[in-house]
């Protein structure tokens, strides 16, 4: 299993590129997962149901299954903030796994940025950035850049540039956002 990132400021179109790129990843063949990082709380479950009754009356997990999914919800109460590295031990193993979010964290990322958004870039603050999928050139860097539109670019960029998921273990502090 092999990991990337993408990173960029709130509005920059990570959700909206990857909307493309996972299916162009899966029409080559790319067995694919995300993991998305959500910096505010969130709820996937709704009040009255029964998954939502379990968990609120202080089950720890609840899995709601049906003959097309299954969610695992795990309630941290007061537990720390799991790392990505633990994340990714919960995945099932595939080709690649894209995260979004964990902007910080040490693992290769292309950073994604829109011009609009009026946002400084974050490739020259962050090591970890490989690659640069923009709207605008880009100067002053030796990363490569492709097209914000690009999704066939942006899936190379992610093949060529994720690393084993393996290597990441011990390189990221517990709880790294």
């Amino acid at each position: 299993m092999r990991v990337i990132g993408l990173a960029g400021w709130s509005g920059a179109g990570k959700t909206t590129l990857l909307k493309r790129v996972i299916p162009a990843l899966t029409a080559r063949g790319v067995s694919v997962s995300t993991i998305k990082h959500a910096h505010h709380k969130f709820d996937i479950d709704t009040p009255g149901k029964d998954s939502y009754e379990h968990r609120v009356a202080g089950a720890q997990e609840v899995l709601v299954a049906s003959a097309n999914r299954w969610a695992l919800m795990h309630e941290l109460r007061d537990e720390a903030e799991w790392s990505l590295t633990e994340l990714l031990g919960k995945l099932s193993n595939v080709d690649l796994v894209i995260v979004e979010g964990f902007k910080t964290g040490a693992h290769p990322k292309i950073e994604i940025h829109r011009s609009a958004n009026g946002k400084p870039f974050i490739h020259a603050g962050d090591r970890d950035v490989v690659a640069i999928a923009s709207d605008v050139d880009v100067v002053g860097t030796r990363l490569p850049v492709v097209r914000l539109d690009d999704a066939e670019a942006v899936a190379d960029l992610m093949l060529e540039y994720a690393v084993d998921a393996g290597s990441l273990f011990g390189m990221m502090p517990a709880g790294s956002v």
